[in-house]
């Protein structure tokens, strides 16, 4: 073989082994920031799941609030009181349909 047909084989073989080394590079690159991204979005959902833990604690505690605040006895008994309010007699109460 004449020394131009090497020179232009190891050229052709120089311009493959740059593309392909160039792709690998873009490629690690590209794992990395997906990794880098995807550590970044895991402590997000970490975060977002202990507020709504604090949040669905606090909705439970909200809601056994008005129930206590809410019962039948502590309603009437604050009408009583602060109102001034009565249970009517009997002959009072017009039931109407």
């Amino acid at each position: 073989m004449s020394a131009s047909v090497v020179d232009k084989r190891g050229v052709k073989y120089f311009w493959l082994y740059l593309a392909l080394m160039s792709a690998v590079l873009v490629s690690a690159i590209g794992l990395v920031y997906v990794k880098h991204l995807n550590r970044q979005l895991f402590v997000d959902l970490q975060s977002l799941q202990k507020n709504r833990d604090a949040l669905n604690v606090e909705w439970g505690q909200l809601r056994l609030e008005q129930s206590a605040l809410a019962t039948h006895g502590r309603v009437e008994r604050i009408a009583h009181t602060k109102l001034d309010m009565v249970m009517p007699p009997a002959a009072a109460i017009v039931i109407v349909r």
